[in-house]
Parts: C-alpha cells; sequence; structure tokens
C-alpha cells in the first residue's frame, strides 16, 4: 500500500534522474514502484505482479538507468524482452524521457521495422536494448547482437510472451545470458507455466504483488451487452452517440477489425485500425493519432491489448469476447489507468456463454448486465450460475488463440 509520505527521493533516486521524473510528470511512485524500486536499485532479482495501468514500465526502468548510470560505456548491458512492438515503442518512450540527464540511451528490436536501421541503432552502442523475442533472435542469429555482457534481463508482460507462444524463443534467449546477472520479472497474472520459468531464471528474487492476480482497477464500470452476431455494429454505433469518450473496441479478428473500422468511418466516426498485418509506421500512426485525439475510436485486436499506454481512454469495448480470460483483463486494463475511471463494455451473444462464465471465474464474481441490455436466454442462464470464489489459473478451451487461428502460435514479430 503506497503512503503519504513516500518519495521517488525516499526511495534513494538521484537528484539527476527526480529532474527528468519532475519534467515527464512523475510525482509520486505508485505501489508497484514504491516496492520494487528499492529492491531493483541493490541489484536484487524482482518478481511483480500487478494489474495493467499500475505503473510496472517505470518500476524497472528506474532501477535500470541508476544501475547502468555506474556502469562502463561502449555496449548494451540491459535487455527489455516485451510481447509486442507497441509495448517496446511504450517502453522506449519512458526510457527516452527518464534516461536523458543519465545519459541512458535505448534502441528499439522488433519485427516489422528495418533491420539495417536497427543495425545502425546498435552501432550507435545504446546502453538498453528493447526487443521482441523473434527479431531479438534474428540479430543474434547474424551476430549483430552479443548477450553476453549484459548485466540485466527484465521480461515485461511475460504472461503475455507465453500465451503468444514466445516460450522456444525466451528460453533461447535465457540460455545466451549471463548466469550472474539481475532479473526483473513483471506480470499481470502468474498462471502454472510462468511460475516455473521464473523458478528456473529467478534468483531467490524479492515477490512484489500490489493486487492479486486476475483484479482489475476499481475505476473501471464493467457490463455486459447480450445481443446478436447481427445487431453488435448498431449497438456499437449507438453507444458511440452516448458520450464523446475516446474508445477502444476490441475484436477477435483482423479481418473484424478493417469491417468495423469502415463502417464506423461511413458512420462519420474518426476511426483508426491497429492489427499485426498493418505495418510499423501504420500502427504508430494509428497510436499515436488516437492518444492526440485525431482518431475518437482505434479498433484493435488482442495485439493492443497490452501494447498501449494512452491516458484517458474512457470506454473499452468488447466486440467479440477474447477466446483466453486473462486478455479481458489487460483489455479492459486499458481504461481506469493511475486511478482514473473508465467503463468496459462487452457484447455477449448465445455462442459466448463459455467465454463468460470463464472470464466471471477468473474475476470472481458476475459481470453486472449493461443498462438497456435484454436478459439473456434461458439457456444461457443456466450456464451462468453465481460465482462466490476465483478459479485457479487456467485457460478454459486451451491456450490463447493466435489470430491465425493456431493455438500457441506466435504472434508477427
Amino acid at each position: 500500500m503506497q503512503t503519504a509520505t513516500c518519495t521517488f527521493n525516499t526511495l534513494g533516486v538521484s537528484e539527476s534522474l527526480l529532474r527528468d521524473l519532475t519534467k515527464a510528470g512523475f510525482i509520486n511512485p505508485t505501489s508497484i514502484q514504491e516496492q520494487a524500486i528499492p529492491h531493483a536499485l541493490l541489484g536484487r532479482d524482482v518478481l511483480g505482479c500487478a494489474q495493467t495501468g499500475t505503473g510496472k514500465t517505470a518500476a524497472f526502468v528506474i532501477p535500470i538507468i541508476e544501475r547502468l548510470a555506474t556502469m562502463p560505456k561502449g555496449q548494451p548491458h540491459a535487455l527489455i524482452l516485451v510481447p509486442t512492438r507497441e509495448l517496446a515503442i511504450q517502453v522506449q518512450g519512458v526510457i527516452d524521457q527518464l534516461g536523458r540527464s543519465m545519459r541512458i540511451f535505448a534502441t528499439t528490436i522488433v519485427g516489422g521495422a528495418d533491420m539495417q536501421a536497427q543495425v545502425r541503432g546498435l552501432r550507435q552502442r545504446p546502453d538498453v536494448l528493447v526487443a521482441t523475442p523473434g527479431r531479438l533472435l534474428d540479430h543474434m542469429w547474424n551476430g549483430t547482437v552479443n548477450l553476453a555482457p549484459m548485466k540485466i534481463l527484465v521480461l515485461d508482460e511475460a504472461d503475455r510472451m507465453l500465451d503468444m507462444g514466445f516460450a522456444p524463443q525466451i528460453n533461447q534467449i535465457l540460455e545466451a545470458m549471463p548466469e550472474e546477472r539481475q532479473t526483473l520479472l513483471f506480470s499481470a497474472t502468474m498462471p502454472a507455466d510462468l511460475n516455473q520459468l521464473a523458478r528456473a531464471n529467478v534468483k531467490n528474487p524479492v515477490s512484489v504483488m500490489v493486487s492479486r492476480p486476475a483484479t482489475t482497477s476499481t475505476g473501471v464500470t464493467q457490463a455486459v451487452h447480450h445481443t446478436t452476431h447481427d445487431s453488435k455494429a448498431d449497438l456499437l454505433v449507438s453507444l458511440l452517440g452516448e458520450n464523446k469518450d475516446s474508445v477502444l473496441v476490441f475484436t477477435r479478428t483482423k479481418h473484424r477489425a478493417d469491417k468495423l473500422g469502415r463502417l464506423l468511418g461511413s458512420a462519420g466516426h474518426k476511426v483508426a485500425v491497429i492489427h499485426g498485418n498493418r505495418s510499423l509506421s501504420q500502427r504508430r500512426a494509428a497510436l499515436e493519432g488516437f492518444r492526440r485525439g485525431t482518431f475518437r475510436v482505434l479498433v484493435a485486436t488482442d495485439i493492443a491489448a497490452r501494447g498501449i499506454d494512452v491516458a484517458n481512454i474512457g470506454h473499452v469495448v468488447n466486440f467479440d469476447l477474447p477466446n483466453c480470460p486473462e486478455d479481458y483483463i489487460h483489455r479492459i486494463g486499458r481504461t481506469a489507468r493511475m486511478h482514473a475511471t473508465g467503463k468496459a463494455t462487452s457484447f455477449v451473444t448465445s455462442e459466448d456463454h463459455d467465454q463468460l462464465r470463464a472470464i466471471e471465474k477468473l474475476l470472481g464474481k458476475s459481470v453486472p448486465l449493461a443498462t438497456g441490455s435484454p436478459a439473456p436466454a434461458a439457456s444461457q442462464r443456466a450456464h451462468r450460475p453465481a460465482v462466490h470464489h476465483r478459479a485457479a489459473h487456467g485457460r478454459p478451451g486451451g491456450r490463447h488463440q493466435s489470430e491465425r487461428g493456431s493455438w500457441r502460435g506466435a504472434s508477427p514479430r
């Protein structure tokens, strides 16, 4: 629990970094930052679990900057592994903001970007590499990245990387890392396979659990709206007319995201679309336009569930329920970030009761009915008993299904 007297200064952050924190708008540490930073500054391994929107990125970037400032220059000494290009860009942005005075620089290595441009970035001898697993392996195989000098490893959104099928790549990367290193593992949930990975690779860690796994922000007002496939689009247009909030809409497939984007654009809404088939420049333009308000609506697949760091998203709409119940947590975590408030509405058809049940088991409670929603059909109510206890971590129906439709298939690099 964050205390009223805790500041970044009391956590042991240097004056130079304090100035950059203030310029970047970091006033008081969040709970995850308060608990993780002092241990990470001492070089301890940290196993951090906290819901999205709680400030995990700064919780590892701040100690990395402080520790690297005392190390020799000339080659990267820290590696931050992330599941998606969007999250890599977000982490790079935080390092750019906070590392300026300490002269700590990073370069991003992700798929979908020019390989030779990344090689040129590596020749600038950055202090930190921010990478997705697949493209990092490409550079390792080409001899443009050597992990032997690494002193710090961060696995960010580790559960998501496993869900996306990156376990083989992560294991190859871990084998190339030196045994003597500091490892910081941050995640929003702690499924069994992630616990196994942590036991094998994180040494005597300090465990930092801000909230129990699978909790959602208290500022999110959740609701389900029972509807049909054919009525979803009209229902979404109706919801968009209720207020002027920014809205993030999640679909299950790339094709549906494109189709919905065209429909909303025809209805007069300023909309952008983001998914794995969009180029990196297209995805950056969509995110930046959404962040600045050029686009009021962003339609996305789950590739964006943890890679969007946009303040004040007013409403998250699950146009399609996710296949994996944990993804529900990460989707709705895009709103009500950093103690703000927001809404999350899920469209549920007669075919979705298994997914809804799995989500409610994970949450440990039923999701309320949206105002104006018809009651679920009798057959659906029969499958939706009251939930009093949170189920153990599991993934009903199997692992996260990729956009290509194969189980445990790695998402596009």
